[in-house]
């Protein structure tokens, strides 16, 4: 099974392609899709359905796994990066992949079998996992990453949002 990770923003979306097979991963790529700052929000949007598209055609995933957002505090921030996750979910919905959103919490129970560990020992469990010599920069592709190994672990498992794959 091929699932792509995607943690969500307007300014980075980080994204993170794994393969599944009989208990073992292989890391197939990861990266960031990056818009300028100066840019106009708008513009920025259409740049990530843009190079989500790209992405998505180039990857071929077979699942594409994307984090649940929750905010407390800026909701401006949380208005623009809910716009970007619906350009991302767009694209794979127009791609055919199947959509699987999990928690802040599911995913840290999934990797490291804590729901409250730290931002660090998710990225170390998922460096682990995923056999890489270090944690992937920036923040946004390491979280993706973890996405994707909490889909893997997930499907077919109660945590999975419909119980099976």
């Amino acid at each position: 099974m091929r699932i792509l990770g995607i943690d969500p923003g307007f300014a980075i979306v980080g994204w993170g392609l794994v393969a599944y097979e009989k208990n073992r991963f292989a890391t197939l790529g990861y990266g960031a899709i990056t818009t300028p700052a100066h840019t106009d929000f708008n513009g920025r949007l259409a740049e990530i359905y843009r190079d989500m598209t790209a992405l998505l055609a180039k990857a071929a995933p077979d699942a594409l796994s994307v984090e649940k957002l929750y905010f407390n505090t800026n909701t401006t921030t949380a208005i623009q990066v809910a716009e970007a996750r619906g350009v991302i979910l767009l694209a794979a919905y127009q791609a055919g992949v199947p959509i699987f959103e999990y928690t802040p919490l599911q995913v840290k129970s999934a990797v490291t079998g804590y729901g409250r560990a730290e931002k660090t020992q998710i990225q170390e469990m998922t460096r682990v996992l995923l056999r890489l010599e270090s944690v992937p920069k920036p923040d946004d592709t390491a979280d993706a990453l973890a996405l994707a190994v909490c889909h893997a672990y997930a499907a077919g498992s109660p945590l999975h949002p419909t119980g099976k794959e």
